[in-house]
């Protein structure tokens, strides 16, 4: 019994696998073909040189894909969670033995994370467009139309964020395979017409290619690395289905699929080079075309809702490792606490894939646009695994380095060939990143600033608590809680309270929340109490970045630490710091006014904390930074 319901239960995870983590890279089919032999690349049509680019592409799914992300990245999980995020914080954990080193590594991880918003604007963009420019083929008519569309098709999508994802969830994985399915039985049929495009399974095709290229090969790899754009999601989703149902996924139905619809372009344009106008909707009789579109259609939706969830849940780990400031997050799921919207994000998201539509205005021009972020994170994400297989899996640096040199090679040479379309469009998805690490590194170094002004400026806890002892102070019979984020120092709550209430609460705890490096904590290890004079208690809640925070739950596991805490008879008290930039030391002016400016809007502290509202006393303060 036990057998079959783990046999069910692995059926369901990798029938889920297919529609969240292959969405992406199973799209790709739409455009890729389409742009390796466009004006741009410059590649004549011929029989060889189809063989030899479908030869580049499936061996660039069995090095890229099958043997970098499937063997060796999916075995770095940091306590199960995969994810740029999750692996710069194993990495820097592990390698990052000095301040110098630990910046370092964080830092590359972080720029690697921001690149990630970048491709969360192009991919939903480019895979509607692409999706719908099949009503092109339908009847050239239908063109004025393309735009419209898909621009109406991305307004639905992202409203209906709000609602959560949990009913169309269920509905990914049977649509996905479909789709997998309908892209192997096009390919086989245009491969039994022309069986000689099988000669593209000998790799010595592919070197061939490459080789009379010459330098010219950088080009053509800047659009062949279109087919692996969504590699980096079987990793970041490991976390949500384990790295086996991912495993079972890719190597049954996912890799075979696209292999087989990928020699079926080749074998179509070698029969009729016409059909380079839109290869993928030409492997389609004309009957079947509006169902094709549709199921496209589809297809790509939920490709791009994997990168917006996807976009939810990076945010609110960034947050949590204290790169992004406090960012409303509302759960769409009873159950799942993965299932997250976050407006603000969302309406960003859109306004910025709405831009990319109309400033690009066709899959074909957005293709440029498309890579050189993807391809950078997957660089970023080799040199960190091999600080992991270094330093947290102690492998010698030998070892570390021939397991992943062939792969910092490989990745190299396709971000220097995304690299050409940089004044074509590839500059958009890195500016999108750039403006993303510029804010999570201020925000970052402004937290800096803000902990080092408290420290200097406030009294320290202590001896303060200590005289406190001595003095006769009217006392409540409550419970406050003073959340501070220095637990060293008296919170400006504390001293506001003294001064204008003239009262002290019977229980005073000095809370501290802490985001760890590492996904979870467990309930065993969430609070920390250490007993203080006169009343006083410091209370330590540690959170992992993939942690939801609700500090009333927490506060009720000090009850098997000795200090049971009456919710009911609890207030919250919340310092609120208005920040006054200075010239001088720290970040330049503008930089700190920016800081301010994100500090003041900011998520609500309480929400964020899930305090309840009518138990809340906020207290205003001036900070220097």
């Amino acid at each position: 019994m036990g057998t079959s319901s783990g046999r069910h239960g692995l059926a369901a995870l990798t029938l889920g696998a297919m529609g969240v983590v292959y969405g992406d890279i199973g799209t790709s089919p739409l455009y890729t073909m389409k742009e390796v032999f466009s004006a741009d690349t410059g590649v004549a049509l011929t029989a060889a040189h189809l063989i030899g680019a479908v030869s580049v592409i499936f061996w660039g799914l069995i090095m890229v894909v099958t043997l970098k992300y499937v063997l060796l990245i999916l075995r770095a999980d940091n306590r199960g969670e995969g994810g740029i995020m999750a692996l710069t914080a194993l990495a820097a954990h592990a390698a990052g033995k000095t301040r110098q080193g630990h910046t370092a590594l964080l830092l590359t991880g972080v720029f690697g994370a921001a690149l990630f918003y970048g491709d969360s604007v192009i991919t939903p963009a480019i895979s509607v467009l692409s999706a719908v420019e099949g009503l092109e083929v339908v009847t050239p008519l239908l063109k004025p139309y393309v735009l419209p569309v898909s621009i109406t098709v991305l307004l639905s999508l992202f409203a209906m964020q709000r609602f959560g994802t949990a009913v169309v969830g269920r509905l990914f994985g049977p649509i996905i395979v479909v789709w997998f399915g309908v892209l192997a039985l096009t390919g086989i049929a245009q491969i039994s017409q022309q069986p000689l495009i099988l000669h593209a399974l000998n790799p010595l095709q592919a070197l061939a290619f490459l080789r009379e290229q010459g330098w010219h090969m950088f080009v053509v790899i800047g659009a062949v690395v279109l087919a692996f754009t969504g590699a980096e999601a079987l990793y970041a989703d490991m976390g949500h289905f384990g790295k086996r149902p991912i495993q079972l996924a890719w190597i049954g139905l996912v890799l075979p699929s696209l292999s087989l619809n990928y020699m079926g372009q080749g074998a179509l344009l070698m029969r009729d080079p016409s059909a380079l106008a839109n290869p993928f909707y030409r492997m389609f009789p004309q009957s079947w075309l509006i169902p094709a579109v549709v199921l496209a259609t589809l297809a790509t939706v939920i490709a791009s809702q994997a990168v917006i969830s996807g976009a939810f849940s990076m945010t609110k780990q960034a947050v949590g490792l204290g790169l992004l400031p406090r960012l409303q997050v509302l759960y769409t799921s009873a159950k799942a606490a993965g299932q997250i919207y976050m407006p603000e994000v969302n309406w960003a998201l859109l306004v910025a894939v709405l831009l990319a539509v109309a400033g690009f205005g066709s899959s074909s021009a957005m293709a440029a646009a498309y890579g050189i972020a993807v391809t950078v994170t997957m660089l970023i994400t080799t040199a960190l695994t091999f600080f992991v297989l270094r330093d947290c899996w102690a492998y010698s640096r030998g070892l570390a380095l021939a397991a992943t040199s062939v792969f910092l090679v490989l990745d190299a040479v396709l971000v220097a060939s995304c690299s050409l379309k940089f004044l074509q469009g590839g500059w958009f998805p890195l500016a999108v990143g750039g403006a993303l690490f510029f804010i999570m590194a201020t925000w970052r170094r402004g937290r800096e600033l803000l902990l080092e002004s408290l420290r200097n400026d406030d009294p320290q806890l202590q001896p303060f608590i200590a005289a406190l002892a001595k003095d006769d102070i009217h006392r409540v019979s409550r419970t406050a809680v003073y959340a501070v984020a220095d637990p060293e120092t008296v919170p400006q709550a504390l001293m506001h309270n003294l001064k204008h209430n003239q009262v002290l609460h019977e229980r005073n705890l000095i809370l501290t929340v802490v985001f760890h490096d590492v996904p979870w904590i467990a309930f065993e290890e969430r609070v920390q109490i250490t007993p203080m004079l006169a009343g006083f208690w410091k209370v330590q809640i540690n959170y992992g970045f993939k942690n939801t925070p609700d500090i009333p739950k927490a506060l009720e596991l000090c009850r098997a630490q000795g200090l049971p805490i009456n919710l009911f008879e609890t207030s919250y008290f919340l310092s609120r710091e208005t920040l006054v930039p200075t010239r001088g030391a720290g970040m330049a002016h503008w930089r700190e006014v920016f800081f301010a400016f994100m500090s003041r809007n900011a998520g609500s502290v309480a929400g964020f904390f899930r305090l309840p509202n009518n138990c809340v006393i906020e207290l205003g303060t001036r900070v220097q930074i």
